[in-house]
């Protein structure tokens, strides 16, 4: 499994603060977050990066190779960020964007202000596709630019002629009706009835990865695929659902639902697409691609 960079960043937090809770300070977020992406940097690499002794933690010899990796990682986004500010005043153009509801909530809206303030040049056409539609017309050349969503078990690389930015991983979270009683593990799922999401969708593979995990078929009814409206059919008594949780926090979560956190339900992940060629991405993409990885970053770690 190939290393997530980003997760580099909490192994060099720890480095560098000496430990995990002054890496969280660092970091602006939770002990338990900066533990988790450890954990996971840990099973991806298949090595143990930190040696955890009563005083406190040191980097393993996988550790420090993957901390030097993360330093030189570091001086080149730097380098690249000062290139990029550098031409900023040049940078023009419109880039057109597709995007599905929660993306567009989640990181494409936020990203317009600071887009404006930094490349003034650069006009940001926003329309609303289905991911599907959204990558025909992407490879057709009437956008430049798709946010796509995959669950995070789907490690398919991207298409020839195109490439993939990592914009944010999130957590699934179960809703069920307000009135009724918490599954406490994933294994509770198999006795209950999902409202289904459009097949190939992010949350109905999802509900087929912890079906197959589980050894068994999960029963579903309906076939929605905007989260507004699961919301109001796991209200309405029909059954529970597989949400993201970005999803649930620009959502208005009435009284009658109520938000599980359950360990083991895994994460969505979002990320961006365009065109990638001997002259693709230009500046006016690149300058877009940058500040929406900014934003989600910032949106991830809140």
């Amino acid at each position: 499994m190939p290393t997530d960079p980003r997760r580099l960043a909490f192994l060099l937090a720890v480095h560098r603060a000496g430990g995990v809770l002054a890496a969280a300070d660092l970091l602006h977020v939770t002990p338990s977050a900066v533990s988790q992406q450890i954990a996971r940097l840990e099973a991806e690499e298949g090595f143990a990066v930190l040696d955890r002794g009563p005083r406190g933690v040191t980097l393993t010899p996988a550790g420090r190779v993957l901390a030097d990796a993360a330093e030189r990682i570091e001086a080149e986004l730097i380098e690249a960020r000062q290139a990029i500010v550098a031409l900023g005043d040049g940078v023009s153009g419109r880039v057109a964007i597709g995007a599905f509801q929660t993306a567009i909530r989640a990181v494409v809206a936020p990203a317009l202000a600071p887009l404006a303030d930094r490349y003034p040049g650069v006009q940001l056409d926003v329309r609303e596709y289905e991911p599907a539609e959204a990558v025909r017309k992407l490879r057709g050349g009437d956008l430049d630019l798709v946010v796509l969503e995959r669950d995070s078990e789907m490690k398919n690389p991207a298409p020839r002629g195109s490439q993939d930015v990592m914009l944010l991983d999130e957590p699934w979270r179960l809703v069920i009706p307000a009135g009724m009683a918490a599954p406490e593990h994933v294994g509770d799922l198999a006795r209950l009835t999902f409202v289904a999401s459009d097949t190939g969708t992010a949350a109905d593979r999802a509900l087929q990865r912890v079906a197959h995990s589980l050894g068994t078929t999960i029963a579903t009814v309906h076939s929605t695929y905007d989260f507004d409206t699961t919301l109001a059919l796991v209200a309405a008594g029909q059954g529970v659902a597989l949400l993201p949780a970005l999803a649930l926090e620009a959502m208005a979560v009435n009284d009658s639902l109520r938000i599980v956190r359950l360990p083991g339900l895994g994460e969505r992940q979002l990320f961006v697409r365009h065109r990638s060629s001997r002259h693709e991405p230009g500046p006016a993409v690149r300058a877009v691609v940058e500040v929406m990885t900014e934003v989600a970053s910032r949106l991830q770690l809140a």
